[in-house]
């Protein structure tokens, strides 16, 4: 089998370094292809890609948004979605617009190895009916944490102090907060949380 030719696209340069560097060690003959976004990625010359590791959360058009994109580009190559969320709506949303896979970027090195031997080896994910259920979905400890302070009635730039974040990491937790709870405002999400018992 010829060295696999891997296309990292994430606007995180350190993430895209030092997960390259895992891929290297573990993969040693691939071939690591970086790109920091979406029109980046289109940019490349079209050789063979083998897969692509698009990250969910890209500045500019968003890797869920960018998979159709890549996808005409390389219409052979499957696409592993990374993202620091696990929800199951989100990976429901990933796979439907035509992703292999979806991966937690906090998932252990050898998690995220085998991830991408799976999708390299054809075994595609497959989404079962409990993926979707309700029940399943919950916030990250830090989604809560941000919550928590939303409830307090803090600004982004507050919760970023109390807890020691960039402004743009408060504004993606404050967003993903919203669409977990499928409403858009900060205030609406403050009521849903309490509906279901998340804040007191």
């Amino acid at each position: 089998m010829p060295a696999p030719r891997i296309l990292l696209v994430d606007d995180h340069a350190m993430f895209r370094s030092g997960l390259g560097m895992v891929i290297s060690a573990a993969m040693p003959d691939t071939k690591i292809i970086e790109a920091g976004s979406i029109n980046e990625a289109s940019s490349l010359p079209p050789d063979q890609i083998d897969l692509v590791l698009l990250d969910i959360k890209l500045n500019g058009l968003s890797g869920m948004e960018g998979i159709a994109q890549l996808k005409r580009k390389w219409p052979l190559t499957p696409v592993l979605m990374l993202s620091s969320l696990d929800e199951p709506q989100i990976t429901r949303q990933a796979l439907e617009r035509g992703a292999a896979g979806f991966v937690s970027k906090a998932e252990t090195a050898e998690k995220i190895i085998e991830a991408i031997v799976r999708v390299l080896g054809g075994h595609f994910a497959e989404l079962s009916p409990a993926d979707s259920h309700p029940a399943e979905r919950r916030l990250t400890p830090r989604q809560c944490d941000v919550l928590d302070l939303l409830h307090q009635g803090l600004s982004n730039k507050l919760i970023a102090r109390q807890l020691a974040l960039s402004n743009n990491t408060v504004r993606r937790h404050v967003q993903d907060i919203l669409e977990f709870f499928q409403v858009v405002s900060r205030a609406e999400a403050v009521v849903a949380a309490r509906q279901q018992g998340l804040i007191g």
